[in-house]
């Protein structure tokens, strides 16, 4: 499926990095919720929010799945329910979106940066473990591009510090870590399903624990910090998922083991274009994951061509492939963290490296064979 941009003035069609994925199923859905006047999920109400969390926790095998209104809250929720006081650390990688630091200083935490193992692009264990202090409280690892973080050694650090192991999977829907969904491993885990993602709902996100407790918690934290109608016990917000989103959901779902499968086609035919390319460094995927594929990364070596990686992203935009830059500045050299913080740069150099040398190419459910073999052969002929 091919997206109509208009580049300076002029009309072309782009394969997109990714696009959200509606058939007839969604439409029905969302028809069926507006038919019954029923818009949102409170004090028992709302049949397709109680669906989707019921057939997410099944897919992701958790006790608890709560739903919001964006994987940000989700995020969110998860530093809240934790009760974390002015001053606490949370220990997060540089190399991935803002939201997830962003969140902790809306609950009065510090966000502490560490550094990526250069592999994979997701949070270095032996790092963190010297980022801890005796003000950290929680570590989240984020999955990123869909690849699980090394998780036993997180989880094991967490352990004897006695901190809360939070997963960002907000972009690894079905991601695997040694045989467990990403989601169902850690004290708590977040997704998002903004468009752009292996699902989506619109909008929305998802909290996933197998804690009683803190399940207990969240579902009130998202309702105004009710315990009941008019009860109030804890401060809260109104992060609740509408039943339209939640339709959706249900829809999604049942299609995500089909679209990650489709991805991995893709990828695989991908590689194989680009395997002998030796300008590229094409994606790793270590022994124990399985890759839900969110984004096909690959990264320019520089040492080996002129070619920098603006300029391959620009010319695959010339040709009509979306290629897209995650994450071009890392959050601690962002303007607001850098001047927060004062990094100078030069702190984190997996992540700097990172930054320069990424890009993503389409590979989702929709770019078909023909467009796979025309992506490998243009990134060829630029970085011949």
């Amino acid at each position: 499926m091919d997206v109509v941009l208009n580049l300076n003035g002029m009309v072309k069609k782009m394969i997109p990095v990714n696009i959200p994925i509606l058939g007839k199923e969604e439409k029905e859905a969302v028809l069926k919720v507006l038919d019954s006047g029923i818009l949102t999920h409170k004090a028992g109400k709302g049949a397709m929010v109680s669906e989707f969390e019921k057939k997410f926790s099944n897919y992701v095998k958790v006790k608890h799945s709560v739903a919001m209104n964006s994987g940000t809250a989700a995020l969110h929720v998860c530093l809240l329910a934790l009760d974390l006081k002015p001053g606490d650390e949370v220990i997060i990688p540089s190399f991935t979106f803002v939201a997830t630091a962003s969140v902790a200083l809306h609950v009065g935490a510090k966000p502490i940066f560490v550094d990526i193992d250069p592999e994979i692009y997701t949070m270095d264990a032996e790092v963190v473990k010297k980022a801890i202090t005796p003000k950290t409280k929680a570590i989240i690892p984020v999955h990123l591009f869909g690849h699980p973080a090394d998780l036993d050694p997180l989880k094991e650090i967490a352990q004897t510090h006695n901190l809360t192991l939070i997963e960002d999977a907000c972009q690894a829907h079905g991601a695997m870590y040694k045989g467990q969904q990403v989601g169902s491993i850690g004290d708590l885990a977040c997704f998002s399903f903004y468009p752009s993602k292996n699902m989506t709902t619109g909008e929305g996100g998802m909290l996933t624990t197998n804690n009683d407790e803190l399940a207990d918690n969240v579902r009130m934290i998202i309702n105004h910090g009710e315990l009941e109608a008019y009860q109030t016990v804890r401060l809260g917000h109104n992060f609740r998922m509408p039943e339209i989103a939640a339709a959706i959901g249900t829809c999604q779902i049942d299609k995500l083991p089909k679209f990650i499968e489709q991805r991995r086609k893709n990828v695989e035919n991908l590689t194989k274009l680009l395997k002998d390319n030796p300008n590229v460094h094409l994606p790793v995927v270590k022994d124990w994951a399985e890759h839900s594929w969110y984004l096909f990364t690959i990264e320019i070596l520089q040492k080996t061509t002129s070619v920098t990686r603006d300029s391959f992203t620009s010319q695959m935009h010339e040709a009509g492939i979306g290629a897209a830059v995650y994450y071009k500045t890392p959050l601690h050299l962002i303007p607001f963290y850098k001047n927060l913080y004062n990094f100078r740069g030069g702190e984190l150099p997996n992540t700097e490296k990172a930054a320069e040398e990424v890009v993503s190419l389409p590979v989702h459910p929709k770019v078909t064979p023909e467009q796979i073999a025309f992506i490998g052969e243009k990134v060829n002929a630029v970085l011949q």
